[in-house]
């Protein structure tokens, strides 16, 4: 899911959905920190206490992709980190939602498909 984030921040730099004022180091996008920081562990925190109970996932990451956008982009944008260009709050807590599905269903294709085949392959 990480590796998915770093495209879309390709992508939404190029589209210019946000920007980032400066960069970490050269050649180091700025969101990398909010990437393999909050995002990743995060993600992995609220996928492992919620998963198979899909509507509690799905209720937890509304409530802290909201906090998120409504009051963690302010923040940001006053401390000079980052500001939405083209892209709208509401578009960005659309841009979560579906990474939320993404990385559910991620987990449920990894399960299905390759935990199985391996627990077939041991026994």
């Amino acid at each position: 899911m990480s590796l998915y984030l770093v495209a879309e921040g390709r992508f939404a730099e190029k589209k210019k959905w946000w920007w980032f004022p400066f960069n970490v180091r050269p050649n180091v996008a700025a969101e990398l920190p909010l990437i393999f920081g909050p995002f990743l562990v995060g993600s992995l925190w609220i996928l492992k206490y919620t998963y198979g109970k899909f509507n509690l996932y799905l209720l937890i990451n509304l409530l802290v992709d909201s906090v998120f956008t409504y009051f963690g982009i302010e923040w940001f944008k006053k401390i000079g980190y980052v500001s939405l260009v083209r892209l709208t709050k509401f578009q960005l807590s659309l841009v979560f939602l579906i990474k939320t599905f993404l990385l559910y269903g991620f987990q449920v294709v990894y399960e299905r498909y390759f935990l199985q085949k391996a627990s077939s392959i041991t026994k």
